[in-house]
C-alpha cells in the first residue's frame, strides 16, 4: 500500500499505480480513508457551514412554516423571500444527521383490523356469505351468485343469481332466509359493496344481528364462502359459461339441493348438510353403528380397534372461523 501511495503521490495516476502494484483502486480508497493515528486530521473545506449556521438552517426547517414541507419547496420559498441559508443538498444533509429524511407531511394511519374470531356449536348460530361471479354467454358477462352458509351444519341456507351486485338484493335474500331458518346470532362477510351497505347494515341492526367483516384482503377470514366456491367451480358439471340468466339459476339451484341433501362433507362426519341443519344426524349415526355392530359382531376377526365408529365419522363439537390460540402455560 505503501509504493502505491508513493506512486499516486508523484502524480502517477490511480490507474496506472494499481496496475504496478497490483492493489485494486477500491481497496487503496478505503484505506486511504480508514482513521489513522499518524494521519493529521483533514482540515474542514473552506466553504464549510459553522455549527451555527447549520443550526440555524435546522431551525428554518423545523419551522411551523416548513415543518411540512420538502427541502426543494422550502428553498424556493425562501428564494422568493430574498432570503437564501443553504442549497437543497445541504439541507439534505442536514436533515439526514438529525435523521429527518422521510415523509415530512401528516400520513393517515389505519388501525389495525380486528382479527374476526367466531365459534359455532350448533346450526342457526353464525353465518357467513359471499358473491361469486359466474361466466355469462359471451365475454365480459357476468352474473352475480348469492351464497349464504350455516357454518356450523355447511347447509346452505340461501342462494340467489342476479345479473348485478348490490345491497337491495342481499337485503331481499337475507330476508327470505331469516324468515326460513331462523335468524342467526352473527352474520359474517368480507368487505364488498354488497355486504357493508346500508340495506343490509340496517336489517341486521334491526334483527339485533351482530354484524361480523373480514379483515381487507384476508381471504382466510372467510374460509366456509372461499371453499364452498371452489367445490362449485371444480365441479366436474360446473359449465364453462352459462347462456343465459335462467340456465345460470336453474343450474345452482340444482347444485345446491345436491349439495345439501346428497353431499356427504368430511368436516361434519360424513353427513349431508341437510341432515345436520335439521338435527337428522343422531339418527343417521345410531343407524351407523347399528350397521357396524351387526358386522363386527358376525367377522370380530375383520375389526382391529375398539371404536365402534372411526373418527372420520364424528360430528365436532365445536367449528370456529380464526380459532383462537391457545394461551401459553405459565413456567
Amino acid at each position: 500500500m505503501a509504493a502505491y501511495q508513493a506512486l499516486t503521490g508523484a502524480g502517477t495516476t490511480t490507474r496506472d499505480a494499481a496496475r504496478v502494484t497490483g492493489i485494486a483502486r477500491a481497496s487503496a480508497e478505503r484505506d486511504r480513508r480508514r482513521p489513522s493515528p499518524s494521519r493529521p486530521p483533514r482540515r474542514p473545506p473552506a466553504n464549510a457551514l459553522s455549527a451555527a449556521e447549520r443550526e440555524q438552517i435546522l431551525a428554518v426547517l423545523d419551522s411551523p412554516e416548513f415543518v411540512d414541507a420538502a427541502p426543494a419547496q422550502i428553498y424556493t420559498a425562501l428564494l422568493d423571500q430574498g432570503v437564501y441559508v443553504g442549497s437543497i443538498a445541504t439541507m439534505y444533509r442536514i436533515l439526514r444527521e438529525h435523521r429527518q429524511v422521510r415523509e415530512r407531511r401528516r400520513l393517515a394511519r389505519h388501525p389495525a383490523r380486528k382479527r374476526p374470531e367466531l365459534l359455532a356449536d350448533g346450526p342457526r348460530q353464525v353465518y357467513t356469505w359471499d358473491i361469486t361471479k359466474l361466466a355469462g354467454p359471451a365475454k365480459g358477462v357476468y352474473y352475480d351468485a348469492y351464497v349464504m352458509i350455516d357454518i356450523y351444519s355447511r347447509y346452505i341456507v340461501g342462494v340467489r343469481v342476479h345479473a348485478r351486485e348490490s345491497g337491495p338484493l342481499a337485503e331481499s335474500m337475507m330476508r327470505e332466509v331469516f324468515n326460513t331458518h331462523g335468524v342467526p346470532h352473527v352474520v359474517h362477510a368480507d368487505r364488498g359493496t354488497s355486504m357493508t351497505s346500508k340495506s343490509v347494515a340496517d336489517l341486521l341492526e334491526d334483527l339485533t344481528v351482530t354484524r361480523s367483516h373480514s379483515r381487507p384482503k384476508v381471504s382466510n377470514d372467510n374460509p366456509y364462502s372461499e371453499a364452498w366456491f371452489k367445490t362449485l367451480k371444480y365441479a366436474p358439471v360446473f359449465p364453462d359459461r352459462f347462456a343465459s340468466l335462467a340456465q345460470a339459476r336453474a343450474f345452482m339451484t340444482d347444485f345446491v339441493t345436491w349439495y345439501n341433501h346428497a353431499h356427504r362433507h368430511s368436516d361434519i362426519g360424513l353427513h349431508t348438510p341437510a341432515d345436520v341443519h335439521h338435527g337428522r344426524h343422531h339418527t343417521v349415526r345410531a343407524g351407523r353403528e347399528q350397521t357396524l355392530t351387526a358386522a363386527r359382531a358376525a367377522h370380530p376377526q375383520r375389526f382391529s380397534t375398539t371404536r365402534l365408529l372411526p373418527k372420520i365419522l364424528d360430528l365436532p363439537d365445536q367449528v370456529w372461523i380464526n380459532k383462537p390460540e391457545p394461551e401459553p402455560q405459565a413456567a
